[in-house]
């Protein structure tokens, strides 16, 4: 980061809300995914009180419209559409890629929000570890199917499009497997899927704004901190421990000082509205400032064979 790289005063303790304070996205349409709860729906609420028209989706329709309408309510007038999306089937995500590109207003920002943590082995609809093939091919297949609209909008505005995906420092130990990310041959550990996985979020923003900087597309990549969301359903006792450990490892109090939701979302609200950021696309940032991922994560020849092997795994739901 240098000296004169932007970032919001306060940013640590900044709610979505403050993070776009005095911004007008009167015009701007942005899809954000998981937002039926927590950060995602922060983030929705944050746009529309900023002036944008939100697509909020979910996996089931009536977390999406629920979350919708807590946003109408509080945002009178507010411009707010739903979508199902399942990130982990890929003909669903190929499905509302296709909804959304067919619309007449195209597309200013995808917000990569949606997410599962630490989930014991599972597998989604296409065969893929529910972590990688959710957070990461899920989001892949949609952040692609949706460049053209992205592109479109930027061409037709004169503003750059953005598509910031929630990544995590929980990607710090653990760079992707690329000879093995599905957990075939390798034992399972949830931890190392999520590691893995956020590792793949920042790797392919880092390959996005390489392949579509310069046509008008940026890419963020956003550690939101930790929060108190749903988001750790899946853990128990000796998972919080696990946690705990690991984050004292890396030097970090994070767990000392969790972030609500309205806090965690900050820095993806910032990331999509910031003024100043389009020169630092494919940047990892944290606490709505420009920060530093691990240097497995932001890697030019990883982020490129990611991007290769994640075509050829999507490739049959296009």
């Amino acid at each position: 980061m240098t000296a004169d790289a932007p970032g919001l005063p306060g940013g640590a303790t900044a709610t979505a809300q403050e993070a776009t304070a005095g911004v007008d996205c009167t015009g701007v349409t942005a899809l954000v995914t998981g937002a039926g709860g927590g950060l995602g729906e922060q983030t929705a609420r944050a746009l529309a009180l900023a002036g944008a028209r939100v697509i909020v989706t979910a996996r089931r329709s009536g977390s999406a419209e629920a979350a919708a309408q807590r946003i109408r309510d509080e945002v009178p007038g507010a411009g707010v559409e739903t979508l199902t999306l399942d990130l982990a089937d890929l003909r669903s995500v190929a499905g509302a890629a296709a909804a959304v590109s067919a619309r007449s207003g195209g597309l200013d920002l995808l917000m990569n929000n949606a997410g599962v943590m630490y989930a014991p082995l599972s597998r989604t609809a296409d065969g893929f570890e529910l972590q990688f093939g959710t957070n990461h091919l899920g989001h892949f297949l949609l952040t692609t199917m949706l460049v053209p609209a992205l592109r479109g909008a930027a061409e037709r505005s004169g503003t750059p499009s953005r598509v910031v995906t929630v990544s995590s420092d929980g990607h710090r130990g653990y760079p992707a497997d690329l000879d093995d990310p599905n957990f075939h041959a390798s034992d399972y550990d949830k931890f190392a899927a999520y590691g893995q996985s956020k590792s793949a979020n920042a790797l392919m923003t880092l390959e996005l704004e390489s392949r579509c900087g310069d046509a008008g597309v940026h890419g963020f990549a956003v550690h939101p901190g930790v929060c108190g969301t749903d988001l750790a359903r899946h853990m128990d006792r000796a998972d919080f421990a696990r946690m705990r450990q690991l984050v004292a490892e890396r030097g970090s109090s994070a767990l000392d000082t969790l972030k609500s939701p309205a806090q965690g979302a900050a820095t993806s609200a910032w990331a999509a509205t910031a003024p100043g950021l389009d020169q630092y696309g494919g940047a990892y940032l944290s606490d709505c400032a420009i920060g530093q991922a691990a240097a497995h994560a932001c890697d030019p020849q990883t982020a490129e064979r990611l991007w290769e092997l994640s075509e050829s795994l999507v490739a049959g739901a296009r």
